[in-house]
């Protein structure tokens, strides 16, 4: 069984090394390419106030953070939904210093980053020189983004999950081999048809067989398709 979870946060600005801090976890669980339907949600108490440019993004001011839990408070919650598993993140390193920064704060080991699969940097790879935002990448699967008017830490991880199947081939990677097995049963082998025991029947008329050695005989003697048809 492979279990994953696709995480986002939302925060205050760009680096905890400036004072910021997260306000907002998303997970969302999957357990072999496939959503199990639990989720984890949490808002937190950054302890400083919400630059206007930070608020602009995903909305989440002082007013309706101010009751909520500081991270210190949460972390038990958060480590134990988190196991051992991989976390797959757009933008990865962006997360993962907040994550080992709040960590740090909350006197908790960090995370080890190459628990972090990063579907940007897959993004990149598969479709170089394209834009590889998570909207972007909605655009080109036709992903339904509608509701995301700002971002939200539990609505992005939901659509990444969507994105990140897409990335991997669809949100059925093993569909054309189960198609496959469908086909063959359970005798094993390649899913090849067996061949006919009776051959087919000639598709050629005598007047096509004609045609066609009167086309080789014009050849001439050095034709290469008389070399190798022993015409």
């Amino acid at each position: 069984m492979m279990r994953e979870l696709v995480l986002d946060t939302e925060t205050t600005g760009l680096e905890p090394g400036e004072g910021h801090r997260i306000v907002e976890i998303g997970m969302v669980e999957l357990v072999n390419l496939m959503p199990t339907g639990r989720t984890y949600h949490q808002y937190i108490n950054p302890e400083r106030a919400m630059p206007p440019e930070a608020f602009a993004v995903h909305g989440l001011g002082d007013e309706f953070l101010r009751d909520k839990p500081v991270f210190a408070q949460i972390v038990d919650g958060f480590l134990e939904f988190l196991g051992d598993d991989r976390l797959v993140i757009h933008n990865a390193a962006f997360d993962m210093k907040f994550l080992n920064a709040e960590l740090g704060w909350a006197q908790r080991p960090g995370l080890e980053f190459t628990r972090a699969f990063d579907t940007l940097t897959l993004a990149r790879k598969k479709f170089p020189g394209s834009p590889a935002s998570l909207d972007a990448l909605c655009r080109r699967f036709a992903i339904d983004n509608s509701t995301r008017t700002l971002h939200g830490a539990l609505l992005d991880s939901e659509i990444l999950a969507e994105v990140y199947l897409e990335l991997l081939g669809g949100q059925q990677p093993d569909f054309a081999l189960s198609a496959r097995n469908d086909v063959r049963g359970t005798g094993g082998g390649t899913g090849a048809m067996p061949r006919r025991a009776k051959p087919l029947p000639p598709r050629l008329t005598e007047a096509e067989r004609a045609a066609h050695g009167e086309f080789v005989a014009g050849l001439g003697a050095g034709a290469v398709w008389r070399k190798y048809s022993g015409a």
